[in-house]
């Protein structure tokens, strides 16, 4: 039987770079395992921080090494390695800006080669926080409150600057999450309790992101969802984040030690139900495809179920909470690489609603 030849792409320029490098070892192992290694031929393919290709021979070196590699020296960014021309199906695992944003997966679809994961529009919409909170906004899905904000407003007037954390303070109060639109990893992200704290977390978003986004902080149990398949998408079981820190940012989330992931979340069977059916909802109204993973704060004094985000591109470590949600639903590591993969191809065999053939 011929191999599917597997273009593993990783790295990126992005400040989760280090991040995508540990996916993609897993992943590769994933693919190796003794279950794949017969359907699947690794060909993994890194980008550096400067946004050059490597071909399989460097990109086996990092994820080899786990380090990534300098960009010491520039190359022509559009000069792909010659095997790119060889890849049956494309696994990107870049996370962050210029990853999950729907840039590589334009590149991807006009390669017109299969890829794991969801298409442009829901992987732009699920990338930056405003477009996809209004979105959610209107397909129904509760959303703690919030306000959406340019750096237009917060750096170029100093006079209006205070009106406007007035405007925050009357709409949000405190304590409230001033986030930029488009980071992934809870970077440059800040939890506020007064003034001066919020226009220094402004001033910090805004140096990340031309948008931000600031909204109201809520007293709840941090819960996710794991979401897998294209037009019919299963849940998985849902998991809980607890953490001693004030909130769930970058350090937290990377340090070993810092955060406990309850799996299943100890949480009544009605409540798992809604998560799960809303995550779904969530999953089809970006448009997503492959995998997600799925937010929420579960409001315990009142029952509220509220959606925080939706995540179209994971981290994908054996640690990582999406693997394991499915680990404990029933699915391997090794299984679900293979799931998204033949998702992958499933959907590529879909007829494009987009291409349409001329009689001539």
């Amino acid at each position: 039987m011929t191999k599917l030849r597997v273009g593993l792409l990783f790295g990126g320029r992005s400040g989760e770079h280090e991040v995508s490098i540990v996916s993609a070892r897993a992943i590769a192992k994933a693919i190796n395992a003794e279950e794949n290694v017969n359907k699947y031929e690794l060909l993994p393919f890194y980008i550096k921080k400067d946004g050059t290709w490597q071909g399989p021979d460097m990109a086996s070196q990092v994820l080899a090494s786990g380090e990534a590699l300098s960009t010491e020296s520039q190359s022509n960014l559009w000069q792909f390695p010659a095997e790119a021309q060889t890849v049956d199906v494309w696994f990107p695992i870049l996370h962050g800006p210029n990853g999950e944003d729907g840039t590589i997966q334009g590149l991807l679809s006009l390669m017109q080669v299969p890829f794991v994961g969801s298409g442009v529009l829901g992987s732009a919409a699920g990338m930056d926080k405003i477009g996809m909170k209004s979105i959610f906004a209107q397909a129904g899905l509760p959303q703690v409150k919030y306000m959406a904000l340019t750096r237009e407003q917060i750096w170029s007037n100093p006079c209006i600057f205070p009106k406007l954390c007035d405007q925050i303070e009357q709409t949000l109060s405190y304590p409230c999450f001033v986030k930029p639109a488009n980071l992934g990893s809870s970077v440059g992200i800040a939890k506020v309790r007064s003034r001066s704290e919020l226009e220094a977390a402004l001033d910090s978003a805004a140096s990340y992101d031309r948008r931000i986004i600031v909204e109201a902080g809520v007293t709840a149990r941090e819960v996710e969802c794991a979401v897998l398949g294209n037009d019919n998408p299963k849940a998985s079981v849902v998991g809980e984040i607890t953490y001693e820190s004030d909130f769930y940012d970058y350090e937290t989330k990377y340090t070993s030690g810092m955060a406990d992931l309850l799996i299943p979340a100890p949480i009544p069977d009605a409540v798992i139900q809604q998560i799960q059916e809303k995550a779904i909802q969530a999953f089809t109204t970006l448009d997503c495809a492959g995998l997600a993973r799925v937010d929420f704060f579960y409001v315990e004094a009142t029952g509220e179920i509220l959606i925080n985000e939706i995540n179209t591109l994971p981290g994908f470590t054996s640690t990582s909470m999406y693997p394991q949600l499915w680990a404990n639903s029933g699915v391997s590591f090794p299984e679900l690489v293979d799931q998204l993969i033949q998702f992958a191809l499933e959907r590529n065999s879909t007829p494009d609603n987009n291409q349409v053939t001329l009689n001539t």
